[in-house]
């Protein structure tokens, strides 16, 4: 089997219509309809690929960062939380950035307004929570 290099990032929109596939190409500054004689199953088998590149070009949903507040710890440099997901975030002055999930809203309020954000940490979710560390370059 050959293969040949193909660009179809020209083609806007197919059809089939009475033994001619038509293709709907983006000119640049026109439209161009291009009709070409071809089985039904020419057609079938473009929408098919349109499918599959599709599912492989699609972005991922991009979550929203968790706004992050700057606290005066000898432990981190800033804490985050997320309300609807419950998710504490924490950047440690290593720079590492770590979430732990399922901290509820009372636990987050406690922790921002402890007189000790380290000793709060350790004793009240440090290994209480499941916890995972995130992209050292994450930005708020």
């Amino acid at each position: 089997m050959k293969l040949s290099k193909v660009d179809l990032s020209d083609i806007i929109a197919i059809a089939h219509s009475e033994g001619h596939l038509q293709l709907l190409l983006n000119r640049g500054d026109e439209l161009d309809l291009l009709e070409i004689p071809a089985p039904i199953q020419a057609y079938e088998g473009l929408q098919q690929l349109n499918e599959i590149v599709s599912e492989y070009t699609a972005l991922p949903e991009l979550q929203e960062p968790i706004a992050m507040l700057p606290v005066s710890s000898s432990m981190a440099t800033a804490i985050g939380y997320d309300s609807d997901e419950h998710i504490l975030q924490v950047e440690f002055h290593s720079g590492a950035v770590y979430q732990y999930s399922g901290v509820d809203l009372d636990t987050w309020e406690d922790l921002h307004a402890s007189d000790s954000i380290g000793r709060f940490f350790n004793h009240e979710i440090k290994g209480r929570f499941e916890s995972e560390r995130i992209d050292d370059n994450y930005c708020y």
